[in-house]
């Protein structure tokens, strides 16, 4: 079973959010950044005492999590963080390039003088945390810049779509995360896209997009051994 860092918090927020969202996003986290890996185990002794909540709770999260794919339960072990083949993975990373390419392409046409603004702070946001020691704080950061992109591109149906493979893509994230010196490359393609979108530029924008996902894509599998 794989340590819990000390630094890592993930006791759940009872104000801020509904507790059962807030429990799922703890799991889920901790999931993305490499504290559960792919076919481990997942007590629900331990995650109540991580998270800070009751066995109910947990329950209900590690459900959604296995509706999204993130999770399997398996007879007599119980809920295991689930894997990917080669396959599944390659098909993933190619579906979120292109709804990400989208998503990039109707905000450089879309995206009001607000989505821009909010867009360009989460980024400020994004390269500062890209420097941090904190695992968490980058994925944080990374998914606040994601959110800003799809709201900003005005189509809600591609942003349910892209959270459902994100959730997938979570297995092979934890990888890229740590591959030397993907945080810095990924930083210089970001900041390339998002000069694009605010040059409301979309054949560029979608082409950057579709670009940074596949570069994460090669240093997730290569990491895997994959590639």
């Amino acid at each position: 079973m794989t340590d819990i860092n000390a630094s890592l918090d993930l006791k759940v927020e009872r104000i801020a959010a509904p507790l059962r969202h807030g429990v799922t996003d703890s799991i889920r986290n901790a999931i993305a950044i490499g504290h559960f890996k792919p076919g481990e185990r997942l007590p629900e002794r331990l995650l109540c005492e991580i998270t800070g909540v009751s066995r109910t709770l947990v329950r209900e999260a590690l459900r959604q999590l296995e509706s999204e794919g993130l999770i399997d339960v398996v007879p007599h072990r119980g809920p295991i963080v689930a894997s990917l083949t080669t396959k599944e993975a390659e098909d993933i990373y190619r579906v979120r390039a292109e709804l990400e390419g989208l998503a990039s392409e109707l905000f450089a046409e879309v995206a009001s003088d607000v989505a821009r603004a909010k867009l360009k702070s989460a980024f400020e946001v994004l390269k500062i945390a890209s420097k941090s020691e904190n695992t968490l704080d980058r994925l944080k950061a990374k998914n606040a810049f994601y959110e800003s992109l799809m709201e900003g591109s005005g189509n809600g149906a591609l942003g349910t779509s892209l959270h459902f493979l994100n959730s997938r893509i979570m297995l092979l994230r934890a990888t890229s995360l740590q591959a030397e010196g993907r945080i810095k490359e990924s930083i210089k393609e970001l900041g390339a896209l998002v000069d694009a979108l605010m040059a409301r530029d979309p054949t560029t924008a979608r082409k950057l997009a579709v670009a940074h996902v596949t570069n994460a894509a090669n240093v997730a599998l290569r990491s895997l051994g994959k590639v």
